[in-house]
């Protein structure tokens, strides 16, 4: 940091706006129940790393179709790790038990993890292009993920970055309507299959994407698991179905045709 800009005023509470940060858990409970301080840290905590995600997975994107190969690693590296926090963050979560999480569940009324537009826009990215995903949310939310829906998804971007390694991707796929989900392609899942055998960078970026869809697998299952050991079959407290909801989710890869060719090997 040059001395013009040195703020001698700058200290390690104001820059990370602590004051601020630790005023924004408020308990609704009466007492309030001790158990409430955590579930409300630990899903502002969430929040917080769906913001990063988002941060670093618009960086992967743009990284890769820029066709930079060892900055595109970097990124879908750190991505990978920060999944790893979020299913770790679990094994807190699990501490609590059913009876201490209904002693002020009632409180939360109709508010729902269903309801984080964050992860929605962190969907959207991976390529979830359907009209239950948004529709619940507020109407300025709705628009900022048609954003996304209408662009490049993260497969997306791995394809303009294949193509433009010389590994040519069918052109219907890469000239397709980006706003409808992507159906697996037996032309790209040839193309992927010679990267891996020829092609030991591009196999490698691709295998960081197949990181992140392991991931994602692994936290929808332990939340499922989690929320199963929490409240059973009761319905969630949005409305949704609960567990299963979630457990529909599950064992539906993102990435398909890298999942496809593994037989193939």
């Amino acid at each position: 940091m040059s001395e013009e800009n040195f703020d001698s005023a700058l200290t390690y509470t104001s820059y990370l706006a602590v004051d601020e940060l630790l005023k924004l858990q408020r308990p609704l409970s009466v007492g309030p129940e001790h158990d409430e301080m955590l579930f409300i840290i630990i899903h502002q905590t969430y929040e917080l790393w769906f913001k990063e995600l988002i941060h670093e997975f618009q960086a992967a994107q743009k990284s890769l179709e820029a066709g930079d190969t060892h900055y595109s690693l970097s990124l879908l590296g750190r991505i990978r790790t920060i999944m790893k926090v979020c299913v770790a963050q679990i094994d807190i979560l699990e501490t609590m038990t059913p009876l201490q999480f209904n002693s002020f569940r009632s409180y939360l009324s109709s508010s729902s993890g269903f309801q984080s537009a964050q992860f929605r826009k962190v969907e959207a990215i991976l390529g979830r292009r359907d009209s239950k995903m948004a529709g619940h949310l507020p109407v300025d939310i709705q628009a900022e993920i048609a954003v996304i829906t209408k662009g490049n998804s993260l497969w997306d971007s791995l394809l303009v970055y294949l193509n433009q390694q010389g590994h040519p991707i069918p052109s219907d796929v890469l000239e397709r309507d980006k706003s409808k989900a992507y159906e697996t392609n037996a032309g790209v899942q040839d193309v992927l299959l010679e990267i891996h055998r020829n092609s030991p960078d591009s196999a490698m970026v691709c295998e960081r994407l197949v990181d992140i869809d392991e991931g994602i697998q692994e936290w929808r299952y332990r939340h499922v698991k989690m929320v199963e050991r929490t409240i059973g079959h009761k319905m969630g407290s949005g409305g949704s179905s609960g567990t299963s909801y979630l457990q529909s989710t599950l064992f539906n890869p993102v990435f398909v045709d890298l999942w496809e060719i593994r037989s193939r090997f």
